[in-house]
């Protein structure tokens, strides 16, 4: 199963917070081992254990066990992933429940198919529950998920929007921040994590973007989520892993293999199953950066071919004309001439 994913956005918010209540920046990098280069655009892609491992290591060293709710009591969740963008461009509460369903797994990837959130009417009132499986893994996630429903919500009306909170894990020993946070009562040890909603929610005006901007989002949206959708195929993955080293000549199927954890012929098998072989996706990553960088003019024949994993310039200019029809000398000229 593919390693499950975060928005960097999300990672880079929390880093910061951390740092702001007094955990070291170095020593959050150390022991996360989150670059915080990796972080600059926010529609990148963490990896979620990593994501974990900097929430612990931000508990640990500012000395707040409630970490999390904290974070999700400060932030503003449109500053740190186009989700929360996209919500507040929603005419209306429903709206914006609907496209969280629709787009969540650009904030973060749980395990499982179909939504994450389910709304129910039951006798006492309109309930929204996680599905996410094994949540007690984690709880951190649902305290920052439903930390932010309950505080981002206040923004958009004086009626209360949250009237009672569940939750599956045991109390962490700050209850008295949840009930702060979420103004409600709240159930530890629960069969579900769901939070209880003032029967007004579903009319609750938001639109604080006009429908255009819903739109030019939607769009960014759904090719982030096709991107992602393809980091999760056997190709996606091999390409991710090989393109970084692609210089190094580390390049083979056997190393690729060896880094999914697979066998080489059960890595062949699943890329047969795709309709694809290595050799074709190393061909054609070669040739989509070699495209790149002499389109950019800034970098040399030569050097492109070293960049893409060519020891010998001749041989990349062989593999570039079967590929464009053309020399890299000429479309590098080409690209100079345009600038």
């Amino acid at each position: 199963m593919p390693e499950l994913t975060i928005a960097a956005g999300i990672a880079r918010g929390l880093m910061r917070f951390a740092v702001l209540r007094g955990a070291s920046q170095d020593a959050l990098v150390e022991r996360s081992g989150i670059d915080p280069k990796n972080l600059a655009d926010q529609d990148a892609r963490v990896p979620l254990s990593r994501y974990i491992a900097l929430m612990k290591a931000g508990q640990a060293l500012s000395g707040d066990a409630a970490l999390a709710l904290h974070y999700a009591e400060a932030i503003d969740f449109s500053e740190i992933s186009i989700v929360g963008l996209i919500t507040l461009a929603s005419e209306t509460m429903t709206d914006a429940f609907i496209q969280m369903n629709r787009f969540g797994r650009l904030a973060v990837e749980w395990e499982g198919e179909g939504d994450r959130f389910r709304l129910s009417r039951e006798g006492d009132g309109h309930w929204v529950t996680d599905t996410r499986r094994n949540p007690n893994a984690f709880p951190e996630l649902t305290e920052t998920t439903f930390g932010r429903m309950a505080c981002g919500t206040r923004a958009f009306g004086d009626t209360r929007f949250i009237e009672a909170v569940e939750v599956t894990h045991p109390d962490p020993g700050y209850r008295d921040e949840y009930e702060r946070i979420f103004q409600a009562p709240v159930t530890f040890e629960a069969g579900r994590n769901a939070l209880r909603l003032n029967e007004a929610w579903a009319t609750y005006k938001i639109a604080r973007q006009p429908r255009y901007v819903f739109g030019i989002l939607s769009d960014h949206a759904r090719a982030l989520l096709e991107k992602l959708a393809s980091a999760q195929t056997t190709r996606g993955r091999v390409e991710s892993l090989l393109m970084p080293g692609l210089h190094t000549g580390d390049a083979s199927m056997p190393a690729i293999a060896a880094k999914l954890g697979l066998s080489r012929q059960t890595l062949f098998r699943r890329l047969k199953a795709e309709g694809v072989t290595f050799e074709k996706i190393l061909d054609g990553l070669r040739h989509q950066m070699a495209l790149n960088y002499l389109s950019g003019a800034k970098v040399s024949v030569n050097e492109t071919a070293y960049l893409v994993g060519f020891s010998d310039p001749a041989a990349f200019s062989r593999a570039f004309k079967r590929w464009t029809g053309a020399s890299p000398k000429a479309m590098r000229d080409a690209a100079s001439a345009s600038l």
